[in-house]
């Protein structure tokens, strides 16, 4: 018994950092910034490499192609076929991916040395709680309804908005929905265009990350890897099952307060603790 008790506190860390990942990856209240937050709170350090970091992202991404793999099929089929919704749907996912995939490789260098911190997290949250509040409380009749409605040059604007979410806590759900939103999009047809824009940007960013840090890979902590993995999966499916459902309810003013507050919580532990 004494030899397993140590090892308890890093298996539940790792879990308890899946449960975060998958709560917050597809909510606009930024899964970095709580990552960081958390990690910071609790001491956590994954297994070298960031490879932890990329199994719970991998966890997360892999919840919403399950769950919206019926469209992704459908999507992929009829692609091929002018003048479809299908291939204006694709169209719109590949405009709206490319600023992340350009700027993302240009700029995450020197934004992960310089922006990683507590202070950085807690500005854009306080920030992207307000920008949230603002456009719901000015939002219009909404001009488009369904995804397959976005046109190239609207696909490429929200993809701009995406790539503001290289800045940790900015959230990357939550800079493209508001970018939808400010263009007219409908709430539920911004979060599905999210989701949807989530599978190739985090993939390619989880192969970048792999990729940076080839040298430093390693397998160990295998187990809280796999612990990490499973709970973020399990998570994030049931998060984006429900969200659709409560945004078209509530809409996303509640999230612009959490973020508020967190953020202003984290600026008063920071000034006490230093």
């Amino acid at each position: 018994m004494t030899e397993a008790a140590p090892a308890l506190a890093p298996l539940w860390s790792a879990i308890l950092m899946g449960v975060v990942e998958g709560l917050t990856e597809f909510l606009p209240i930024s899964s970095t910034g709580h990552l960081i937050l958390l990690g910071h709170a609790i001491g956590f350090r994954g297994p070298p490499g960031k490879v932890f970091e990329i199994a719970i992202q991998l966890g997360a991404i892999l919840a919403v192609v399950v769950l919206y793999l019926p469209k992704l099929l459908h999507v992929a089929r009829g692609m091929w076929r002018p003048g479809t919704g299908e291939r204006a749907y694709a169209v719109a996912i590949l405009l709206a991916f490319l600023p992340a995939l350009v700027l993302g490789a240009t700029l995450h260098g020197p934004i992960t040395a310089l922006l990683f911190n507590p202070w950085v997290v807690a500005a854009a949250l306080i920030l992207g709680g307000v920008a949230i509040i603002l456009i719901e409380r000015r939002m219009r009749t909404p001009r488009i309804l369904h995804v397959a409605e976005i046109g190239p040059g609207q696909a490429l604007l929200i993809g701009l908005g995406q790539a503001l979410a290289m800045i940790p806590g900015t959230s990357r759900s939550g800079a493209t929905i508001i970018a939808a939103l400010l263009l007219g999009v409908e709430r539920r047809a911004a979060a599905e265009f999210s989701f949807i824009l989530a599978v190739p940007t985090m993939l390619a960013a989880a192969a970048y990350a792999l990729f940076k840090a080839r040298d430093d890979l390693s397998l160990d902590g295998l187990w809280l890897i796999a612990a990490g993995f499973a709970t973020a999966f399990v998570v994030a499916a049931l998060v984006v099952r429900a969200m659709i459902a409560f945004i078209g309810r509530i809409g996303f003013t509640p999230f612009g307060w959490y973020r508020i507050a967190l953020g202003v919580a984290v600026l008063l532990l920071l000034t006490v603790g230093g």
